[in-house]
């Protein structure tokens, strides 16, 4: 049966089309079974009843519930049995155009739907873009600022904070005992790319204060500035240029738990005065060191390493001059010769002046895996007081091979070392100390080592064994 609907001639199955029904039962997933269930749940359900319920559908209606209902007139058209005219009448023209203009109302109102949430998501879009303009410009502010402040001199770039300590275990020599033997702090600044502060705070022993073991001590504090390429001058409290250890001094760079004897008592180390001081370089390796600065002040038993004052209220009544000569021309190469000279080195304190001369000497190579380190030092002290006590000469040496390999990503070495010194080389006697030392370093990283090593002392009055272990660390 053909329809007219305004001109246009539509059969049933055209209608259902322009609805959106599929044309059969089996294109809306139907079934054989459910076709004949459908039959039976029709039966008496008249195609007008049909549309009245289509009309009756909510506009708000979502699209799966009008699918349904379109898929259930969809089946109703198809498989409904056929009844009398008067039962099962087709909509009229009215009708017919009633319920399109529904389905066009809902298919509308879905379009302006979709419309808005296209517009909502745009929206968000420009808004997620607009933020990350907003951060990316926020990122950018930031690190320009930084570099500002840096390009500025700022005191986050210009200030160097570093510092090393060394823990110890030692057994033998009629002690056994564990110590933090010091902690060091390194506070560094730079004033302009010339001019620059270095300082170091030590505390030693742990505890310090009266009846305790330990100290805290100023052990550098210096202004330096470059003056020239390749030439500085400095003024404050600085570590005199002499020996192997006296600068350079941090555990990971040298072999033993305890700092080797000869630089302890014969230059000694460690060793700082106040004062001001030229250094710089020749050309070809070879560099230079003089400085006038506070001196000595021995006791009346002449020992150099208790005339150590460290510019604490120190008597300055005669200066000391340091000079030292130094060639690293080659890589892994240290030769180097300090000279000192002080008229008195008693400071005026009522004893007879004593003047004081120290010769030092030292080779310090590396290459490849092997090393090797000689040192001597010497004192001459001019004056009757230490002449009677034979300490007019004291003097010492020491030489130290070593090897260093790597054992899977951690480095091990191995040392040995023989050392000799006499604070009282003036006399006949034999008052000289000698040492052997074996032992090794397990470096678990470049800045932070284990250390352990055996000590096979020979003096007069008796010879002891002694053992040490230690960790250090620097940073």
């Amino acid at each position: 049966m053909t329809r007219t609907i305004r001109g246009f001639a539509r059969s049933p199955a055209a209608i259902r089309a322009s609805i959106g029904i599929p044309l059969t039962a089996r294109a809306a997933g139907y079934t054989r079974e459910r076709m004949a269930a459908g039959r039976g749940a029709l039966d008496g359900l008249s195609l007008s009843m049909i549309l009245r319920r289509i009309r009756s559908i909510p506009t708000g209606t979502t699209m799966n519930a009008i699918g349904r209902t379109a898929c259930a007139l969809a089946v109703a058209l198809a498989v409904a049995p056929a009844a009398p005219a008067q039962q099962d009448a087709l909509p009229t023209r009215e009708e017919m155009w009633e319920i399109i203009q529904r389905q066009q109302a809902i298919i509308e109102d879905l379009r302006r739907r979709v419309g808005a949430a296209d517009a909502a998501i745009a929206e968000n879009r420009d808004r997620l873009d607009e933020t990350d303009e907003k951060v990316e410009a926020t990122g950018d502010f930031v690190e320009s600022t930084m570099m500002d402040g840096a390009d500025s001199g700022g005191w986050w770039s210009d200030t160097q904070l570093g510092g090393y300590g060394e823990v110890h275990y030692n057994a033998g020599g009629g002690k056994q005992q564990i110590d933090v033997h010091r902690f060091v702090l390194f506070l560094g600044h730079d004033f302009t790319d010339e001019i620059r502060f270095a300082g170091e705070l030590e505390v030693e022993h742990a505890l310090a204060g009266d009846g305790k073991p330990g100290e805290v001590e100023v052990e550098q504090a210096f202004i330096e500035y470059d003056f020239a390429a390749n030439h500085s001058a400095r003024a404050g409290v600085f570590l005199i240029p002499v020996g192997i250890l006296n600068e350079t001094h941090e555990p990971p760079t040298f072999f033993g738990v305890e700092r080797n004897d000869v630089e302890k008592n014969i230059i000694p180390t460690t060793w700082w005065e106040a004062g001001v001081g030229l250094a710089g370089g020749l050309g070809g390796g070879l560099s230079y060191d003089i400085s006038a600065h506070s001196g000595l002040g021995v006791k009346d038993d002449y020992k150099i390493r208790g005339g150590r004052r460290k510019v604490a209220e120190a008597p300055a009544e005669n200066p000391a001059f340091t000079g030292r000569l130094r060639y690293t021309g080659m890589p892994g190469v240290e030769i180097a010769a300090t000279a000192q000279y002080q008229d008195d080195v008693t400071q005026n304190t009522g004893m007879e002046a004593v003047s004081a001369t120290l010769i030092e000497g030292h080779a310090d190579i590396r290459r490849g895996m092997f090393g090797l380190r000689a040192l001597a030092a010497r004192w001459e002290l001019d004056g009757e007081g230490p002449a009677a006590l034979g300490r007019d000469v004291q003097w010492g040496w020491f030489v130290e091979p070593s090897v260093r390999f790597d054992a899977g990503g951690t480095e091990i070495g191995l040392f040995t070392r023989y050392s000799w010194h006499d604070n009282d080389a003036g006399n006949d006697d034999d008052t000289g100390i000698g040492q052997f030392d074996i032992g090794a370093n397990i470096w678990l990283h470049e800045d932070v080592v284990l250390k352990v090593d055996h000590a096979f002392v020979e003096k007069d009055g008796g010879d002891y064994n002694r053992f040490n272990a230690g960790v250090g660390f620097q940073f």
